[in-house]
């Protein structure tokens, strides 16, 4: 498959789906408290979605590693749980956890989607500092969105802060193109080891649209499933943090199109 240039137009109609995308996720995030079901912040995506017009990109979507649909519109990832974490009435947060909250919408035609990590309460020191290199990796990564260089620039930012905070980047996992459907091409891994893997790296374009997602572990670069057919798991069970943003490559430079309010 191609990968898709968007043009100016058509990235302010991203931009607009990619801030349903944040309006819901800080709606959602601010909801993380302990005794807080998963299922009950997945029902609060989906009232929050549907009061400004959009749909949830992930209900009863098929990705294409999976027979089935995914049964929610929210993934929430806790703990050793890396990413597609579903939703579950019995799965209830507590304090100390570190819950990842990956969301996506479709507005007027056009996909948004987001991550971010929340911390419950206090956390482990190591915990603090797992969300910090992960969110710096983001940082990072989205520095090397220019016309002209290539995934591989953004997969080797995302390694070398890794590296640097002694954490570990997981293999088989990544981000991706986005735009009118929520992925697209290129795919963008979160290893080099998974980049060389796939054997195809491709040269950044004014236009591309791509959604950046480290995933970090504090143990492993391996993944298991937990066996829910859904969520993704470090091997070891060891935490795991995921930060996404949405940018689009121009030639002024990387556009970040899921800023958050803070504060």
């Amino acid at each position: 498959m191609a990968v898709e240039l968007y043009s100016f137009k058509e990235i302010e109609k991203i931009k607009r789906a990619c801030d349903v995308v944040v309006d819901v996720l800080q709606a959602v995030a601010k909801a993380v408290k302990p005794g807080i079901s998963t299922y009950e912040l997945d029902l609060i995506a989906r009232e929050e979605t549907k009061k400004r017009g959009a749909k949830p990109a992930f209900l009863n979507y098929k990705p294409p590693f999976s027979d089935e649909r995914f049964p929610a519109s929210l993934c929430v990832s806790v703990n050793e749980a890396v990413v597609h974490g579903l939703p579950k009435k019995e799965q209830v947060i507590k304090e100390g956890d570190i819950v990842s909250l990956d969301f996506g919408a479709y507005l007027d035609g056009y996909a948004g989607d987001s991550a971010i990590t929340v911390a419950v309460g206090e956390v482990s020191r190591e915990k603090r500092m797992l969300m910090e290199a992960t969110s710096e990796a983001l940082r990072e990564a989205v520095k090397a969105c220019v016309p002209g260089n290539w995934v591989s620039d953004i997969v080797d930012a995302i390694y070398k802060v890794a590296k640097k905070y002694g954490v570990y980047p997981l293999k088989n996992l990544g981000g991706h193109g986005i735009g009118r459907k929520v992925h697209e091409e290129p795919f963008v891994p979160n290893h080099p080891a998974t980049l060389a893997q796939e054997k195809k790296d491709y040269k950044l374009r004014q236009g591309m649209v791509l959604a950046i997602e480290p995933m970090l572990s504090l143990g492993t670069e391996e993944i298991a499933h937990n066996g829910d057919r859904w969520t993704v798991i470090t091997a070891d069970g060891s935490p795991a943090a995921h930060y996404e943003y949405v940018v689009a490559i121009t030639k002024q430079g990387p556009i970040v199109l899921t800023e958050y309010k803070h504060g």
